[in-house]
């Protein structure tokens, strides 16, 4: 163990000491760099904004909806037989009254015959008969004939005559089967294939049509649309929220590939019921179809006219968003750049944009870009900003378009 003389052992006093002594130094020396150097607050953080306006807004409805033929005739014989042509391309366009097929006639012609050779005999006893009556008319009044006789004669009279009449509509059957044996298309339109072909034996009550036969121009589409909808909407017209804009009520279509059809097409009805199931009811538009673009069976989108909002404020979809309480929420920036959280009442979308009924006015600046760096209260750098309505990206108001290549 090594020990120090008394003189050279520190001292537990003078070594506390000099410890307190450099702690108070150290203290003095930051609190005068503290002077010297200031701390600066941030700069408020930047957000990007889109000032909405109230303004007339075209109020639409997209329903869901298949494209259906105006007219629709399953060609079908009338008369039994063998067929001997076929006289239509196949998929083509045919007139009303075009002969389609045609089925052996040879024994349709020949009732046809034989119905004109009973009516001409049937003639041929006519006048026979009224000579008989004229001359026992005479004969009676002499009394040179019976009553009875005359009468026996007027009967045969009209026998015969009932004859004739029964021959003609023998005749007109007749020539009616032998007219069938020509089977003509009922309407114009553009013609399926062919289900039966040369040499097939066809019936008159057979079950199986031989075309089909649809007119594509003008075109129906059905669509559906919820009870509910349609309630809202009559509310809001009732009330002046929306005004309707004319007596017919326009309508685009939306095609399968997310183009726009490029003929605008009108209302026609709407069912007056209500599916029990679904609890929806059917709409009928109707296109004109001159190229024949749509065809029976398309699923199609169809835009409906429904009326307008005269003081309606849309805002972007990405400037809304849902608090605890799951209500929409949109950030405002005040007069004084500082933040403001508004509750919206919320009518529809359109397209990439909200209808707001309430919580919005005139003039509002939304917070559409950086709103995570936003609280409320808090003040803010507002930046205008313009959203795509296509898309919903937003960008800086003074950035051009992106060129397309």
């Amino acid at each position: 163990m090594v020990t120090f003389p008394d003189a050279l052992r520190p001292r537990a006093g003078f070594l506390r000491a000099s410890s307190l002594a450099a702690l108070v130094a150290v203290v003095l020396l930051g609190g005068c760099k503290d002077e010297t150097k200031p701390q600066q607050a941030p700069p408020p953080p930047g957000v990007g904004v889109v000032t909405v306006h109230a303004r007339p807004v075209t109020l639409t409805a997209e329903l869901p909806g298949r494209t259906a033929a105006s007219l629709v005739a399953e060609v079908r014989p009338q008369v039994d037989g063998i067929i001997r042509e076929r006289l239509f391309a196949e998929g083509g366009e045919v007139k009303a009254g075009e002969v389609l097929y045609r089925i052996d006639a040879s024994r349709y012609q020949a009732a046809y015959d034989a119905a004109q050779a009973a009516l001409h005999q049937a003639e041929a006893a006519v006048p026979s008969a009224a000579a008989r009556v004229e001359r026992y008319k005479k004969l009676a009044q002499a009394n040179a004939v019976s009553r009875q006789d005359l009468e026996d004669a007027e009967a045969t009279l009209k026998a015969n005559r009932a004859a004739v009449a029964a021959a003609r509509a023998e005749v007109e059957s007749a020539l009616i089967n032998l007219d069938y044996t020509d089977i003509t298309a009922p309407i114009a339109g553009r013609i399926d294939r062919s289900i039966y072909t040369q040499g097939a034996l066809v019936t008159a009550s057979q079950s199986a049509a031989l075309t089909t036969i649809r007119k594509l121009d003008p075109i129906h589409v059905d669509v559906t649309q919820s009870s509910a909808d349609l309630l809202r909407l009559r509310q809001a017209v009732a009330s002046g929220r929306i005004k309707r804009v004319g007596e017919s009520i326009e309508v685009r279509l939306r095609l399968e590939d997310g183009s726009i059809y490029a003929h605008p097409g009108a209302l026609a009805f709407a069912e007056a019921n209500v599916s029990e199931t679904t609890g929806t009811y059917i709409l009928r538009a109707t296109f004109p179809n001159p190229e024949r673009l749509l065809l029976p069976g398309m699923y199609v989108h169809a835009i409906v006219a429904e009326g307008v909002a005269e003081r309606g404020i849309l805002v972007p979809q990405r400037g809304v968003s849902r608090n605890l309480k799951g209500e929409p929420i949109a950030m405002v920036v005040g007069a004084d750049n500082k933040v403001q959280v508004r509750v919206l009442g919320i009518a529809r979308s359109l397209g990439n944009d909200w209808l707001v009924e309430s919580g919005l006015a005139d003039g509002d600046r939304v917070i559409v870009s950086g709103s995570q760096k936003a609280r409320a209260g808090a003040a803010v750098t507002p930046e205008a900003m313009v959203v795509d309505p296509a898309t919903g990206e937003a960008k800086k108001a003074d950035q051009p378009a992106p060129v397309k290549g």
